[in-house]
């Protein structure tokens, strides 16, 4: 089959990947464990990139080297886990990798709490340089769970397996939610560093005027400037202040409201408008939600 350029093959079923990378069919139509080694492209067709509809948990045992967190590099001589949300573009595999790839079709959540709860994991929107780096302690833990939904897709498919599987699926995510937390209090220094970098970027931001032009600092723009993605950035803020990214902007928005509210003689709308807002309304809403004062009984109490 003769592959078109940079249009990304697509994969809706688990069956239709298992048979383009060379495994066998899988024992459930909505979920699969697969060894990375077992895999080969297929001499069917060939494609650069390929788009999965399903959430993939990926242990990858050869993912070393530098991880990069905002500015920095830092050395990791263990593997780690990888999460993605469906929908995500990968980079067909170019050299060999070992580790475990867990796929769950959305299908298999459905009637299940699980299903909605899934989608407030930050984790499966982070960026491949900001896996889960786990201490052997926590690849026993992971593995164990991992082990344990093998178990069930080969030998114990009854009335009970999804059940089982399911919760396996939230024990691995809670723990995982656990292990990021300690891998942020881990790198605490550096995201200390980090956070210094954002304070900067958010007063050089009113600074140079660029609200007038580009409108409300955003969560893409902060973390495009660190190298970090939005929700690794988020969760990150959160370890360290205990507000995600939004809380910080808007804590910084008001801020700088009220340091333009005590210190100039500008009008209400200018100062909107100088901090990105569209409508001067929309920026006294926001200031009274904030602050429980409109901004003109904000600046009155100074005088």
């Amino acid at each position: 089959m003769k592959k078109e350029e940079n249009i990304p093959r697509k994969f809706n079923s688990l069956s239709d990947f298992h048979h383009a990378f060379g495994l066998p069919k899988p024992a459930h139509p909505l979920i699969s464990f697969i060894n990375i080694e077992d895999i080969s492209i297929s001499t069917e067709e060939s494609f650069d990139f390929f788009i999965l509809n399903f959430y993939k948990i990926a242990y990858k045992t050869t993912l070393c080297g530098q991880a990069r967190y905002g500015q920095s590099y830092y050395d990791f001589g263990e593997g780690g886990l990888i999460f993605t949300a469906p929908n995500q573009v990968f980079e067909s595999p170019k050299s060999s990798a070992s580790g475990y790839i867990f796929f769950i079709h959305p299908d298999f959540l459905l009637n299940y709490s699980l299903a909605k709860k899934i989608k407030q994991y930050g984790f499966f929107s982070y960026a491949t340089n900001e896996a889960l780096h786990l201490s052997a302690h926590e690849k026993e833990t992971v593995m164990s769970i991992f082990k344990i939904i093998d178990d069930e897709l080969k030998s114990r498919i009854d009335d009970f397996s999804h059940d089982v599987v399911i919760s396996q699926i939230e024990l691995l995510l809670n723990y995982s939610n656990r292990f990021y937390n300690r891998q942020f209090i881990i790198h605490k220094a550096v995201y200390k560093d980090l956070l210094l970098q954002l304070e900067e970027l958010l007063d050089d931001y009113f600074k140079d005027s660029k609200p007038l032009n580009e409108g409300l600092p955003s969560v893409h723009y902060l973390a495009g400037q660190v190298n970090v993605s939005p929700s690794y950035l988020s969760d990150m803020l959160r370890s360290l202040t205990g507000q995600n990214a939004q809380q910080h902007i808007h804590h910084k928005l008001i801020e700088k409201a009220k340091e333009e509210l005590s210190t100039t003689s500008l009008s209400v709308s200018e100062i909107a408008y100088a901090l990105g807002f569209e409508h001067p309304q929309s920026f006294s809403k926001f200031f009274k939600t904030k602050t429980k004062l409109t901004p003109l009984e904000f600046r009155q109490s100074f005088n």
